[in-house]
């Protein structure tokens, strides 16, 4: 059993597609073994279609869950892979992801996930992973807000944590405030590359990012020693547009 408790719309479909891939790749995989296509196919044969059910509801209901549970995925992924020890509580002196800076009063949709777990403890008891149900969860998310796609096979069987790491996601979790270099490395780290930090951090593919991470980047004149100096003044123009279009 598991213990838990704008800034721009769709910047491209296939961003998603390659990162939510490469999220799936061997950096990711548990110890146990490689994941495999119908995992649950024997086991819990409604598994998949239970987990789209309830995302379906939470999501008519509050649109934004979409995005929030990709980025629980996301943040859950970013330390010591995917598998779950983002929904841990504290206890007995191990503190919880929940409370370290990038998460904390940020990650939403684990009552999501709460719903979801329980509805399949009563379909097949003790079988289906909160690992796996953040990564369906993921996937069925992006498919409702983006009304028909983009989709991807999930391969499935990892294994839950006992343990969390809020150290760990304190350290690896992208912040708002890193400088592009800083981010590009981050990501690197975790095999992702360019295009899958567009998608997953800062800019939001889908969703909203709140103004208090990025609105000191448009109007703070003194960048340099803040958020990483850029002598070729890359960010420019752009920044000019977006003191335009947010004022």
């Amino acid at each position: 059993s598991c213990t838990y408790s704008s800034f721009i719309m769709e910047l491209t479909r296939l961003l998603l597609i390659l990162v939510l891939t490469i999220l799936y790749s061997t950096k990711t995989l548990s110890d146990d073994g490689p994941l495999v296509y119908d995992y649950y196919k024997e086991t819990c044969p409604l598994a998949e279609d239970i987990v789209k059910r309830n995302v379906e509801t939470a999501v008519f209901k509050d649109p934004r869950l979409a995005a929030s549970l990709l980025r629980l995925h996301f943040h859950d992924c970013f330390v010591m892979g995917c598998d779950a020890s983002v929904l841990l509580d504290s206890y007995e002196g191990m503190i919880s992801e929940k409370q370290a800076g990038p998460n904390l009063h940020s990650l939403r949709g684990f009552e999501v996930i709460d719903d979801i777990k329980y509805f399949l403890e009563e379909e097949c008891h003790y079988t289906v992973s909160c690992a796996d149900i953040l990564a369906i969860a993921a996937r069925d998310a992006v498919e409702l807000v983006q009304r028909g796609g983009p989709s991807w096979n999930v391969l499935l069987g990892r294994k839950d944590s006992l343990k969390s790491s809020f150290s760990g996601a304190n350290q690896f979790i992208p912040s708002p405030n890193s400088s592009l270099e800083t981010l590009i490395a981050n990501f690197k780290e975790q095999g992702l590359d360019i295009g899958d930090l567009v998608a997953l951090s800062g800019s939001h593919t889908m969703g909203r990012a709140r103004c208090l991470s990025f609105r000191q980047r448009i109007y703070d004149v003194n960048l340099e020693g803040h958020y990483g100096y850029d002598r070729y003044k890359r960010y420019t123009t752009f920044r000019r547009i977006l003191q335009v279009y947010m004022p």
